[in-house]
């Protein structure tokens, strides 16, 4: 097959935007003894700047968001309906307008310490608008708007092209989703979730392969698991518990794509957008000739640069407004559950004659951290924190990780987006997650480091 001839300037549209989103997303750098990327130290550096003021912010922006649901629910307004963004934004479903409502009010009670002290105490509600929320507000910032240098210039179309006869084989995953894993892995879990849903929504994955990527792929990065290992006292076996974590993850991304319920998703393509991929290689062109010529031919396709800020702004308004109300809400319902009642003990008690067949010591202690983790990935770390044996807060730690489905982030991503996954689908998918990685964790963790 013939090549294509392109210019010196095609070739740079490519692969300018494309280094520069890279650098940004998945190169990982050392900054004050913290592995992080280029993104995470704009971040670090915004949050540092309006750390005072960030909770009232976002409480604004989410009490913003309730009203204007509630009135545009009530009232009748001819100038949102004129803007299909601000309609979509405003006028959604009755559910949805309950749970921004539910935002709001606890973001308010937390904010000024109000109100029943179990909902704005620093172990649920404080959690979430002082801790969780600032981290997303700044992350989810920079990610939507650098990461159109990710989508948009060629680069998913020539990294799929190289490595999509490992994805297919081994995950039945087109090869751009290795994309995804890098950007979750280097910088955050969310921006994971969130490039695998605009990939989605722009017809790159069907809807199988959107749901086995954002629940399989979407592995928390290497900084916030240096967090999870410092916090368990165990960061001087760093290496071998993020191996472990990779190890245990790659072995589940195999095994859960290929059962119910996510072997049983349609490999249809979202029908807003229909199919826009095509990673095969003709036959007599190399796989990274072609990729090359696939990259700047989607980069040609981009005709304004204006028209891309553009669409990384809306979608960071999308994000404050849309999803970190559901994170307020349903991330201090859910540590107000864990924390006040003893539903994830009893859950738990499964997995007591599991852990100890294991031999996995303090066994009864470490079982509530083995569900917990579908709250919140932090939460197995504050139950293990206390638990004596090195091994057994290790094996806490790398399931932390390895679980990747968890409500106060993840789960809220998924469930606000257009893949079709439901929240049942999701504990189940969290449950086969623990069941196949603990055996693997608790093996490596007493056959080569303890």
């Amino acid at each position: 097959m013939k090549s294509t001839k392109f210019t010196a300037g095609q070739y740079t549209k490519f692969w300018l935007p494309s280094l520069i989103g890279v650098l940004l997303f998945l190169v990982p750098i050392s900054v004050d003894g913290k592995v992080t990327i280029g993104l995470g130290v704009l971040a670090d550096g915004l949050q540092a700047l309006l750390e005072d003021y960030i909770p009232l912010i976002m409480t604004i922006i989410l009490s913003v968001s309730a009203i204007g649901s509630l009135i545009t629910k009530m009232i009748d307004i001819p100038f949102l309906k004129k803007s299909p963004f601000l309609d979509s934004l405003f006028n959604i479903p009755l559910l949805w307008v309950i749970l921004r409502f539910f935002g709001a009010l606890f973001a308010i009670l937390t904010l000024t310490e109000t109100g029943p002290e179990f909902i704005w105490s620093m172990a649920t509600g404080g959690t979430v608008l002082h801790d969780l929320i600032p981290v997303l507000m700044v992350w989810f910032f920079f990610a939507c708007l650098f990461m159109p240098l990710l989508l948009q210039f060629g680069l998913m179309d020539f990294i799929g092209t190289i490595v999509r006869k490992i994805m297919q084989p081994l995950f039945k995953l087109p090869g751009r989703s290795s994309i995804d894993a890098l950007a979750s892995w280097m910088g955050s879990g969310t921006v994971g979730v969130l490039l695998t849903t605009q990939q989605y929504e722009s017809g790159y994955y069907t809807k199988r392969e959107a749901a086995v990527v954002a629940t399989n792929f979407s592995i928390a990065s290497i900084a916030f698991s240096l967090v999870i290992a410092r916090f368990l006292s165990i960061d001087h076996l760093f290496v071998q518990f993020y191996l472990t974590v990779i190890v245990a993850g790659v072995i589940a991304a195999i095994i859960v794509p290929r059962i119910p319920p996510l072997s049983r998703k349609a490999d249809v393509y979202y029908e807003k957008a229909g199919k826009q991929i095509n990673e095969d290689v003709p036959d007599g062109v190399s796989s990274f000739k072609w990729g090359v010529e696939k990259a700047v031919e989607k980069a040609g396709q981009v005709k304004s640069y204006r028209g891309v800020i553009k669409s990384g702004v809306l979608n960071v308004i999308d994000i404050w407004f849309a999803l970190i109300p559901l994170v307020m809400a349903l991330g201090t319902i859910a540590l107000i559950i864990a924390e006040k009642t003893p539903i994830f003990n009893y859950l738990s008690y499964p997995f007591i004659p599991f852990l100890q067949l294991l031999q996995i010591p303090e066994a009864e202690a470490a079982a509530p951290a083995m569900i917990v983790g579908f709250a919140d990935m932090f939460l197995p770390a504050v139950i293990g924190s206390g638990i004596e044996s090195e091994l057994t807060r290790f094996v806490i730690g790398v399931m932390s990780l390895a679980q990747l489905i968890y409500m106060s982030e993840i789960g809220i991503l998924l469930l606000k987006s257009k893949i079709p996954i439901s929240l049942f689908q999701l504990f189940i998918i969290f449950l086969q997650r623990t069941i196949i990685t603990l055996p693997v964790v608790a093996l490596m963790a007493h056959l080569l480091f303890f």
